[in-house]
């Protein structure tokens, strides 16, 4: 079922003019491997791409994730998407269901089970933090506890402040420190909605001041920000900080990614504008916009991208498209809390497109992975993975 998926996809690709030099080597293989590939009818799928103008896009994509869902196995699931190719929804349905037509009558290959070893303490990630009040007391937060004080409570799931105007009183901060195997959402007493990934860091005032600049700070890790608008706050402008780059924006939806073991700092923006800066180096953001900060150079560079594949982490899934395994196993290894070693350093460049589900147990992830053939076997040693 995951080669449907793909096929799906290269083929879609391709019709739309957007299939890359990597994808067209993929589907040549993918058409030795499945013969029946060359003899299905894709020109009648030409007129299904050109309906996207006339359908409700959103529904229409839901319709595809619903039946691609309902088909998956207990490999796990790997499926696909793109903007144009959630535009294409309609041929896409139609292409997966004549393709495993004719995918039932081929006789499936044979898999290499893979290797487990020891004792696998690697566990799915969840909602969890540690939030540190400005006295330095640290809270632990969990699904089954609750925590309440003042302007700020949580059930466990999610953090939520409230704003409680008190005059003269110094501005006090808070950070929300997600671990790895981790990830939370928080509301700030603005409004602001922040969705905080794995291995991060995030420092903030426990209340604004009135019409002032609302600052904070991610000290390091992943974030994304649903920015309440300057407008609901006497013009006051919103403002992140990471080490020296700042991000200055009026209201918007953006994601900023710097992880400490990683010398780029990426911005993306969803919706709105921002500015980024960084030592007098400015650069404006429109949507589907994203800066790349060489931490190294000091050069902020501009290029428009899939946002999905930059923001699918808060949506319960990992999206990657034309990546290497050694940036895949990266983002696995802060979810799942574990170190990963690679015995042949060639196989960190193999490079896999595909959507993996966030509450998959790690056997099912790596199962996704073996099936495109780049995996001949795996170890599990406590939480450490070995990949060869």
């Amino acid at each position: 079922m995951n080669d449907i998926f793909q096929i799906s996809r290269l083929i879609i690709k391709k019709k739309l003019k957007v299939l890359s030099a990597t994808g067209k080597e993929q589907l040549k293989q993918f058409r030795k491997t499945y013969p029946f590939v060359k003899d299905v009818d894709f020109e009648s799928f030409a007129d299904k791409i050109s309906e996207y103008n006339t359908i409700d896009k959103d529904n229409a994509w839901d319709e595809v994730l619903l039946k691609a869902q309902k088909k998956q196995t207990k490999t796990g699931v790997v499926i696909f998407k793109k903007p144009w190719f959630k535009y294409a929804a309609a041929a896409s349905v139609a292409l997966m269901v004549t393709l495993t037509i004719f995918l039932n009558k081929e006789s499936e290959t044979e898999r290499i089970e893979p290797i487990i070893v020891n004792i696998n303490n690697i566990e799915i990630g969840t909602d969890k933090a540690t939030l540190t009040l400005a006295n330095g007391a640290n809270v632990a937060l969990e699904k089954g506890t609750s925590y309440q004080d003042d302007n700020v409570s949580s059930n466990g799931e999610a953090l939520v402040y409230v704003s409680k105007k008190k005059a003269n009183k110094a501005v006090e901060y808070n950070y929300l420190t997600i671990p790895r195997g981790g990830q939370f959402f928080m509301t700030l007493s603005d409004g602001t909605k922040v969705w905080l990934n794995s291995e991060s860091q995030l420092k903030y005032p426990v209340s604004f001041t009135e019409g002032k600049l609302r600052e904070v700070e991610l000290v390091y890790g992943e974030a994304y920000f649903e920015v309440s608008p300057s407008s609901a706050h006497k013009g006051a402008g919103f403002k992140v900080l990471n080490n020296k780059q700042e991000i200055q924006v009026l209201g918007t939806q953006f994601n900023v990614k710097a992880y400490k073991d990683e010398s780029h700092v990426y911005t993306t923006l969803v919706e709105g504008k921002v500015a980024v800066s960084f030592e007098g180096n400015k650069q404006n953001l429109i949507p589907n916009q994203q800066s790349n900060l060489d931490l190294e150079t000091k050069n902020i560079s501009v290029a428009t991208v899939d946002v999905y594949n930059e923001i699918s982490w808060k949506e319960g899934v990992f999206s990657f498209d034309e990546k290497s395994l050694k940036d895949i196993m990266r983002v696995l290894a802060r979810w799942y809390d574990m170190e990963v070693v690679f015995k042949n350093p060639e196989l960190e460049k193999e490079e896999f497109n595909g959507m993996l589900g966030k509450d998959q147990k790690i056997e099912e992830i790596l199962a996704s992975i073996k099936n495109f053939g780049k995996i001949t076997a795996y170890e599990i040693q406590d939480k450490k993975l070995i990949l060869e």
